[in-house]
């Protein structure tokens, strides 16, 4: 699937990782890389020539130190780096509305997404038009453990179909397997109503029948990737926490994003 993968970078440790997730990901895709850094000058009151002068050395630095590191590692890869002269997030709107894939970096996850993510990051994934990719930076004194597989949150399966076709083919182009997950709890009162309790009936319970909403969501998609092995995960329990404890040593985790009139994607 040829295109172009695009990294918005700041210059920071997370957005370099985001670079390298980047290269390999485009390698793979046969696509081509963009690197992307929004810079506008803002004068100060002292210095205002200079202050340009040195603000527009170190944004052309971070595209040519990122450039020069994607180099190394992936010499066939075409590369194109542009400095964007726009505010940093309508800047990265455009360009996950015209890149097949923005890569931005992320800190991780925790109880303190917004702090984690970071504004730019939060604002980027409520809004882009396109496939969005957190990628985390590994911690020095982590010990990394093998990644496997594509973990892929099945919550509403009328719109899942735009999330589960990019999760499998992600799990095809790495060669490894697909862990489709689905977390459930018992319905209110009030929405335990005659549908549900003749489709719960005919499942034989409530788990059943979540079992068997993620199996036919996911059964077009076996279809079309037989080479993917594929895990049905369902759980009771909290989407969030579910997602996060499958996803915790996943190569990918991918997630979808309802939003008046579309259906986004979102992948961290």
């Amino acid at each position: 699937m040829p295109g172009t993968v695009t990294v918005g970078l700041d210059g920071t440790d997370h957005s370099l990782a985001a670079a390298d997730w980047a290269a390999a990901e485009a390698t793979r895709r046969g696509a081509s890389l963009r690197l992307v850094h929004a810079w506008i000058w803002r004068p100060s009151e002292v210095s205002a020539a200079a202050d340009e002068e040195v603000q527009r050395r170190w944004a052309t630095e971070v595209l040519q130190d990122a450039a020069a590191r994607v180099a190394k590692n992936f010499p066939d890869l075409p590369v194109t780096t542009e400095i964007l002269r726009a505010e940093t997030v309508p800047a990265l709107l455009a360009e996950a509305a015209s890149a097949d894939l923005l890569v931005l970096g992320s800190r991780g996850h925790s109880t303190l997404v917004g702090y984690l993510l970071g504004s730019v990051g939060l604002q980027v994934l409520r809004q882009a038009a396109g496939p969005v990719v957190l990628v985390r930076s590994p911690r020095p004194d982590a010990v990394e453990q093998p990644r496997d597989e594509v973990v892929v949150g099945v919550q509403d399966v009328r719109e899942s179909d735009p999330v589960l076709e990019f999760a499998f083919a992600a799990a095809a182009a790495q060669g490894v397997g697909l862990r489709a997950v689905r977390a459930w709890n018992i319905p209110p009162v009030l929405v335990w109503g005659g549908e549900t309790m003749r489709a719960a009936d005919d499942a034989g319970g409530l788990e059943p029948l979540e079992r068997k909403r993620l199996a036919d969501a996911v059964r077009p998609w076996r279809e079309r990737f037989p080479q993917v092995e594929v895990v049905e995960h369902v759980e009771m329990g909290g989407a969030g926490q579910v997602l996060l404890s499958a996803g915790a040593r996943a190569r990918l985790l991918v997630v979808g994003r309802r939003s008046p009139g579309r259906h986004d994607l979102r992948k961290i």
